[in-house]
């Protein structure tokens, strides 16, 4: 996914990046990382730094999905485009983008396209069911509250050493 293409198309991460680019792109690395729990597929984004002087490829993994920014010179649609040619021969793989040059070089590679209004709604929607499962879950989605007492006594002795 392109990352900028999305903030450039969500709205509500839209207002938020004209007082805070910084938070608007972290709200959206939220939201990709609860997608990605539950979706259950890997999540990967790319946000351009092709512009900013020495930028050098900059890869981490947050909360399970996979952030990287490019280096100097190099487009987050190049990453892309490299990655969905690693990629395609290990299984099915959307890219999320609305630009349409980016969309046909994709479907080139053997890749499916998703607009970003499509993925924005599929968020919204793991966004609601996650809610509603957890409406009913007295610990609020603890991990703590569904595990046996026994196996809670074990983790409990090993992190006290």
């Amino acid at each position: 996914m392109d990352g900028y293409n999305f903030l450039h198309n969500w709205p509500e991460l839209t207002r938020l990046k004209e007082s805070s680019f910084d938070h608007a792109r972290d709200k959206l690395i939220t939201e990709l990382i609860n997608y990605q729990a539950y979706w259950g597929g890997k999540v990967i984004v790319v946000f351009d730094a092709h512009k900013v002087p020495g930028a050098v490829e900059k890869r981490e993994k947050l909360g399970g999905v996979e952030v990287i920014y490019s280096g100097e010179g190099e487009t987050a649609d190049a990453v892309i485009e490299r990655l969905v040619g690693d990629i395609t021969e290990t299984g099915q793989v959307y890219v999320a983008t609305s630009d349409w040059a980016e969309q046909r070089m994709i479907l080139g590679k053997g890749a499916l396209r998703l607009p970003v209004s499509e993925l924005k709604v599929y968020l919204e929607q793991a966004r609601q069911e996650i809610a509603r499962a957890s409406e009913g879950d007295p610990g609020n989605g603890r991990l703590d509250t569904r595990i046996h007492q026994a196996t809670r006594k074990i983790l409990e002795r090993w992190r006290r050493g």
